[in-house]
């Protein structure tokens, strides 16, 4: 991490062109003006000459351009944010969703609960650049990759980035890579155009810096039929830190595939996803060591937005060398970490969503409550009708719930109550629930509504924050993982022994699961 590391130690991963710090430091180069991924092939430059950068903004902002060659904004995102639960991190994560373009730096700052002077301040400090530079930068990066790797007409690629307009999309691709969006375009290899094939294009040859396909002859108006439908089709490929246990985290996922809703085997993982712009669908599957993604959006500008929540699905930004040595030293899990190496915590694609699933989830088994969550899916759900086959309906809203929940789930009436209460506080945003939180203070706001225990709160914070610092000892399952590999299972001894091994109980807890069913995904 950025912050635990001084000059020197970056300086020797720059020399060491590793790779491992792609994403989390950029290195600036005073004599020639540009900043580098750290493991740019270029030679390494005197160390007189270089300054070091936590993002590639403030990197734009100190008056540095990106390298033609090394394309630093093609790598992984910085686990830093993730990590980290300062504002800084949480401004960085609702950046990345694309607040900033929807609701403007008031509405970030409205969400992270500073004034937009305060929040720019803080994250100029902190950071190197404000709140628009940042979003700018990542805007900045989507259309280079789209740029590079598709058909898309440009006025198209300006807006999918969220620019405001084709004038501010020119100058800031030349401001930032020195080249016009032409120019850009024209550093393309290997590219093969799409043909028209609606409505899933096939697979493309894709560059190698990697991002998107999408289909030339595209329906953008994104309704269809009596139900909702998707117009726009694209592919990306989608870079990962190694080592990556792909079967876990698709094993997980499979485990509690929600049918009509999500289909998943041991490769692949697709589901329906209502965005800010409209629904949309999207299936990822292996590709070498990346993730290939292929998507059929309602609106090209939900594009940064999807792209975000899929990398925080599958975890793709963690930095799991620095993770498996941590939890390896622990004498009992190191067998399993040897077995698992890259272990992901499976993250979260809708807060409100993810609540709901893990209050239905209580109490009972992982396939009872695929269950009912496919019955509450079919009965209320928005169903949509250009999509994949087996993708039928989109996730239930809150306010579908609290409106008919009572119709279709089943159990005691008290716990159905509480779901049906629960997801109405959601809906009129009395409970508010968001990537961004302050963990303490979404602990205490969940666990203050009657309904929400510990286990909840927990395993929510796990999901939706991707919080890697979480020991639900509470849980049978867990409990019964750690027993077997001669841990205490004793909720309090086991918290105790948790404390060795922060901040990544939550890692900790995957191997305790695997341990406890012999494959993740059963708890």
């Amino acid at each position: 991490m950025l912050a635990a590391m001084d000059f020197e130690q970056r300086y020797r991963a720059v020399s060491a062109r590793d790779s491992r710090f792609d994403g989390v430091f950029v290195t600036a180069v005073r004599s020639t003006g540009i900043y580098c991924r750290p493991s740019c092939p270029a030679r390494t430059p005197l160390v007189r000459n270089v300054e070091f950068f936590a993002t590639s903004a403030a990197a734009h902002e100190a008056g540095y351009r990106a390298c033609k060659r090394c394309l630093p904004d093609a790598v992984p995102g910085s686990p830093e944010w993730n990590l980290r639960s300062d504002v800084a991190a949480r401004a960085m994560r609702l950046i990345a969703d694309g607040l900033v373009e929807r609701e403007g730096v008031p509405g970030l700052s409205a969400r992270l609960g500073y004034t937009t002077r305060h929040l720019n301040r803080l994250l100029t400090s902190e950071l190197g650049a404000g709140p628009l530079a940042l979003a700018r930068a990542h805007r900045a990066q989507t259309a280079r990759q789209l740029l590079v790797a598709t058909d898309l007409p440009v006025s198209d690629i300006a807006f999918a980035s969220g620019f405001g307009s084709i004038r501010q999309f020119n100058d800031t691709i030349a401001e930032v890579y020195d080249r016009t969006p032409s120019q850009l375009r024209a550093t393309r290899r290997h590219h093969t155009p799409t043909p028209p094939t609606p409505p899933t294009p096939p697979t493309p040859d894709l560059s190698e810096s990697g991002v998107a396909q999408a289909s030339p002859d595209s329906d953008k108006s994104g309704m269809g039929g009596t139900g909702t439908g998707m117009g726009t089709g694209i592919r990306l490929v989608l870079p990962v830190r190694q080592p990556f246990d792909a079967a876990g985290v698709f094993g997980w996922l499979a485990a509690r595939a929600v049918p009509g809703v999500e289909l998943a085997g041991a490769k692949s993982y697709a589901r329906t996803l209502l965005l800010p712009g409209g629904p949309a669908t999207f299936e990822v599957e292996p590709e070498g060591e990346r993730l290939r993604l292929t998507a059929r959006l309602s609106a090209l500008s939900d594009l940064p937005s999807l792209i975000w929540r899929v990398r925080r699905l599958f975890d793709l930004d963690a930095d799991p060398v620095g993770i498996d040595e941590a939890v390896g030293r622990e004498p009992a899990l190191a067998a399993a970490v040897a077995a698992t190496p890259g272990i992901r915590l499976p993250g979260a694609v809708n807060a409100h969503e993810m609540l709901l699933r893990a209050l239905v989830g209580q109490q009972i088994s992982v396939a009872a409550a695929r269950t009912q969550l496919a019955r509450l899916a079919v009965a209320v759900g928005t169903p949509v009708t250009v999509a994949p086959e087996g993708l039928t309906t989109l996730f239930p809203t809150a306010a579908q719930v609290a409106e008919r929940g009572r119709e279709v789930l089943v159990g005691p009436r008290a716990r159905i109550d509480n779901i049906v209460a629960i997801c109405g506080l959601l809906a009129s945003g009395e409970l508010d629930l968001d990537y961004a939180d302050d963990p303490v203070a979404q602990h205490d706001r969940l666990v203050a509504v009657r309904g929400i225990g510990e286990w909840t709160a927990n395993y929510v914070a796990m999901r939706v924050l991707g919080n890697p610092d979480v020991l639900p000892t509470g849980d049978v399952a867990l409990r019964t993982g750690a027993r077997r590999l001669g841990l205490p299972d004793h909720p309090r001894e086991l918290a105790a022994w948790g404390t060795h091994i922060a901040p990544w109980r939550s890692y900790a807890s995957l191997h305790l699961w695997r341990a406890s069913l012999a494959r993740i995904g059963e708890k």
